[in-house]
């Protein structure tokens, strides 16, 4: 019997980590740079994890649903492609490096908005250079009306 909880974890914060066999890549060819070795090699890496089986908690998976915009499907799936680099070790460590940074964004929990009033004195400011407006408006219509 296999443990699934015995398979390395990346640490993205205290508490929060995801385990190897969470992420699934798949190596593709891809285009641009790397002569003709771009038609023969699969460089180019797409890294896939299934956010809703991940071992993430709820509120950091609703964050990370929101961070990743259009990188996430319908179905919860995370898709990070990676294909700037010439070599399939580079663009893997730039594609896992771009998910722990989405993960470690998602992690951060936002801090409350408290709502604030106005000061006395910025209040007076805001009424003073109304007046002043309406004032050089008032000055600028004919006397007739």
């Amino acid at each position: 019997m296999i443990n699934r909880d015995a398979s390395p974890a990346i640490r993205v914060s205290d508490g929060i980590a995801i385990r190897e066999s969470e992420i699934e890549e798949r190596f593709v060819r891809a285009s641009g740079p790397g002569g003709q070795n771009v038609n023969k090699v699969a460089t180019a890496v797409e890294l896939r994890v299934d956010i809703s089986r991940t071992s993430l908690p709820a509120a950091v998976k609703a964050r990370l649903a929101t961070l990743a915009g259009t990188r996430m499907t319908g179905d919860g799936l995370l898709l990070i492609d990676s294909r700037e680099h010439r070599t399939q070790s580079a663009n893997r460590a730039a594609a896992r490096e771009r998910l722990l940074q989405l993960l470690a964004a998602a992690a951060v929990r936002p801090k409350k908005r408290r709502s604030t009033r106005p000061t006395a004195g910025s209040k007076e400011r805001r009424l003073t250079s109304k007046a002043r407006r309406g004032e050089i408006k008032r000055a600028r219509r004919s006397r007739e009306d």
